[in-house]
């Protein structure tokens, strides 16, 4: 074969590669895991996992047998289901803490044309029965993704959008408060805020709702991104709620919303202030970020020694007026494809599978809280780690006459001979 032919079979390889990742499949998969075990045999595939989802106290993950109840309501909404368990060393002073957590990743319900009204209800009514699933399964703490009451318009700097944000207090929260008195469940509820105390200012937060149907408090997201489609702040600016973790009755949570996964130092932050739990709600697309889904919350797990949930939502949502996001590219009506993909990391570098590519899903973990600290007397982190020398070089970094600590090669500057 020529190169010629050769480049032919390559472009034509790809090609259908591409034809057949449509629908939001990976090459007619859910997952790249689902991919992988349809693809290798079970040696190859065991050491794959070892690499690319790592060992929990040595081993793989364990599944969770979920009851019949949860299985069939997935059954029957056709959402994606899984369970598994993350285990700590046993100990000979504590207990074991065992939480059990629930990720729910959704698409909208009703194309984004329909009346708001309806886009909501049927987005409550979408998201009710996997609630359900997660309540029978008896999870401790549940999050949605981000906004997760609406479609996630904040690509078409339309302002009618705003039309979606509510009061801490309103109709979606009243919803979850009700769930969560019924199951006895911390829920993270990520909205569209309307503050109405401050001129009705809108606000990206999450609304941390505690097993009694109380409100726990709320956390603004801190950093708001200005890269291709994403042009939210045209709807709100960066958060005013630092770095709050909330102590509930099943441990000490953060919530990291959506763009603040992308910095290392917000991360840090709600690990300083004793996060056990770190929620990252989001809504991301292919094109943008996927190489980098993986990567980010697992390396935050394994530096700040706490667990990481990471959730996204699904599909694509196609609006009534095309936009462009001054990048060169040519006017269209959707952001992309939300790929969903949720999953949980842990602080010894294990992680689950992640949810379906394409479909509504919910992800249901046990996990030893012991471990957190376990793998900081391992690593020990905290203990090495130079803030006193990071304080300065920030204190220093923020002042007009800031200087970089740059050593030349004095060569450098030599006129050539």
């Amino acid at each position: 074969m020529d190169k010629k032919e050769s480049g032919r079979s390559v472009n034509s390889n790809v090609e259908e590669e591409i034809q057949s990742c449509n629908g939001g499949s990976i090459c007619g998969f859910e997952s790249l895991h689902h991919l992988l075990s349809a693809s290798l045999k079970p040696q190859s595939l065991q050491e794959v996992n070892r690499l690319l989802t790592g060992l929990n106290c040595g081993r793989s993950l364990e599944l969770i047998a979920l009851p019949e109840t949860a299985k069939c309501l997935s059954s029957k909404h056709e959402f994606d289901l899984q369970a598994f368990g993350f285990h700590a060393d046993k100990e000979l002073l504590r207990e074991p803490r065992i939480v059990r957590v629930g990720l729910i990743q959704n698409s909208i319900a009703l194309p984004t044309t329909a009346p708001f009204l309806d886009q909501k209800r049927a987005i409550y009514q979408k998201v009710k029965p996997i609630i359900d699933a997660a309540g029978a399964s008896g999870v401790n703490i549940l999050c949605l993704q981000e906004a997760w009451m609406m479609p996630f318009a904040f690509c078409t700097r339309e302002k009618r959008w705003c039309e979606f944000a509510e009061p801490i207090d309103g109709e979606s929260t009243q919803i979850l408060r009700d769930f969560a008195r019924k199951y006895n469940m911390v829920i993270v509820s990520p909205i569209l805020e309307r503050d109405i105390k401050h001129g009705e200012t809108i606000w990206n937060t999450a609304v941390v709702i505690g097993n009694h149907g109380n409100i726990l408090g709320i956390h603004r997201k801190n950093h708001i991104p200005r890269v291709g489609d994403f042009n939210e702040s045209t709807y709100y600016m960066e958060g005013n709620t630092g770095h709050p973790v909330f102590e509930t009755a099943y441990g000490k949570i953060a919530v990291n919303i959506c763009y603040g996964r992308h910095h290392p130092l917000n991360w840090l932050a709600f690990g300083l202030n004793g996060a056990e739990i770190v929620f990252n709600p989001s809504a991301t697309v292919g094109e943008l970020s996927e190489p980098m889904w993986p990567i980010e919350a697992r390396n935050a797990a394994i530096a700040n020694s706490y667990f990481v949930a990471s959730i996204n939502r699904v599909g694509t949502e196609i609006f009534p007026n095309p936009f462009t996001s001054g990048d060169g590219k040519p006017q269209h009506a959707d952001f992309g494809h939300f790929y969903g993909s949720s999953y949980i990391s842990a602080p010894d570098a294990s992680c689950t599978p992640s949810l379906s590519r394409f479909r509504d899903g919910l992800m249901v973990s046990d996990m030893d809280l012991n471990l957190c600290r376990q793998l900081k007397d391992k690593w020990g982190f905290r203990m090495t780690s130079r803030y006193d020398v990071y304080a300065e070089l920030l204190t220093r970094y923020l002042k007009p006459d800031f200087e970089p600590q740059l050593v030349s090669d004095p060569f450098l500057r030599k006129n050539p001979s």
